[in-house]
Order: structure tokens, then sequence, then C-alpha cells
């Protein structure tokens, strides 16, 4: 399966489990298995460089087992082929989600102007307080 032009992962690192899906589907749901659920061995995988590896660590969050094994479960469709697409379909966006990079963070200054919009609004603040407090009832 080829996620970007330098991520290809092999289709046997990929496993797909069928199983019953909830929802909509008539008597369709009770007898054939169209949900499908993708396991995909993120720690062992040969496609993955490491920097890739533990961005998708980060982003895959709950999906992740505690073995390193990312699940997808989909059954959102009723037939299991529409199912089992939108699973690799969902696995190679976290993938290419992962590939790229986060854009590096550039410190900035506040500007001069907006420093003194800041304080002048921290004086205008404190003075309305103050009239406030400063009123007594007779």
């Amino acid at each position: 399966m080829r996620v970007t032009r330098s991520i290809v992962i092999d289709e046997s690192e990929l496993v797909e489990r069928f199983i019953h899906a909830s929802g909509p589907g008539g008597q369709n749901v009770n007898k054939v298995a169209t949900a499908v659920e993708l396991r995909f061995d993120v720690r062992r995988s040969r496609g993955l460089s490491d920097s890739v590896r533990a961005r998708l660590v980060a982003l895959a969050g709950k999906k992740l087992s505690g073995d390193g094994i990312l699940v997808i479960a989909a059954q959102r469709f009723r037939s299991q082929a529409r199912n089992r697409a939108d699973a690799r379909a969902r696995l190679a966006a976290l993938i290419e989600a992962a590939a790229t990079p986060p854009k590096p963070r550039r410190a900035t200054k506040p500007s001069r102007a907006a420093k003194r919009r800041r304080l002048d609004d921290k004086r205008h603040t404190a003075s309305r307080k103050r009239e406030r407090s400063g009123s007594t009832w007779d």
C-alpha cells in the first residue's frame, strides 16, 4: 500500500479481521461480517522511519494498543469491501499526517503598539474598578 512517494507499507504488515457490525443492514447485519478491524504494528513496521513512527504513535492516541499495534475499526458502510477500503484510507491518512513534520515555531515579540494597547486597556479596567469600589450608599 503506497501512502506517500517515500512511504510504502507492505500488505503482509496489515492484518484484517471481519466482525459483525452494529447499526443498519437489516437481516444482513446478523449474517455477514461487514465491519473491518484493521491492525498495523507500528513499532515493527519496516516502511516507516523513526521520526514518522514517533509522530504516528503520538497521533494515534487511543487507537494504539499497549503492544504498539494501531487498531482501526471501520463499520460505516453496509458492504465489507467499502469498509475495508475505508479502514485502509484512514490508516493512509493517519500515516500521511505523521509523515509531514511540524513547522518549527519562530519566536516573535509583541509590537510596541500592541504593548501600549494592552497597558491602556489595563489602566482603563483598573480605573473602572476603582470608580465602582469608591461609591458608598447613603
